[in-house]
């Protein structure tokens, strides 16, 4: 009995402790799991925010500036794209061998998707992508990238 008046106390004493340390693991994950879940809705914010001031400006009726596009682009098989800056901001003017036998210059407009232009197969939107989503083994892996659909799509080097 007296065994037994003793262990009583240190079992209880043991339990204790080991919760203690259980919530205070639970607390360092639930602290770990808060700061990933801000930083990743900060990205989430950054994202959202270029997203609403692009829309913006296409609602206001003004292209999106996407200047950052201009120059040459290599595709496959001969395909190439050149985005050149129109007459007015936010205007482009492509130059595209698009298809083996195919190609043309064709006014573009940026937009909040990308670059918006008209060819004989129909309305086309030039997008931002990588070499994977182009869907053409030869530009696969490659990071800089536009896209119009998959199957066509140009890298730069």
């Amino acid at each position: 009995m007296r065994a037994l008046l003793i262990l009583a106390p240190a079992l209880a004493l043991a339990a204790c402790n080991t919760a203690d340390k259980a919530a205070d693991a639970t607390a360092n994950a639930t602290e770990t799991a808060g700061n990933a879940a801000v930083a990743v809705g900060g990205s989430i914010a950054n994202a959202v925010e270029q997203g609403a001031a692009d829309l913006k400006k296409e609602v206001s009726g003004k292209p999106v500036d996407r200047d950052d596009w201009v120059g040459r682009w290599k595709g496959v098989e001969g395909t190439y794209l050149v985005v050149a800056k129109g007459a007015e901001p936010g205007t482009y003017k492509l130059e595209m061998q698009y298809t083996l036998d195919d190609k043309g210059s064709f006014d573009g407009k940026g937009t909040s998707a990308g670059i918006a232009f008209k060819r004989p197969d129909g309305e086309q939107t030039l997008h931002a992508s990588d070499g994977d989503a182009t869907g053409l083994k030869y530009l696969a892996g490659k990071k800089d990238c536009l896209t119009v659909h998959t199957g066509e799509g140009y890298c730069r080097d």
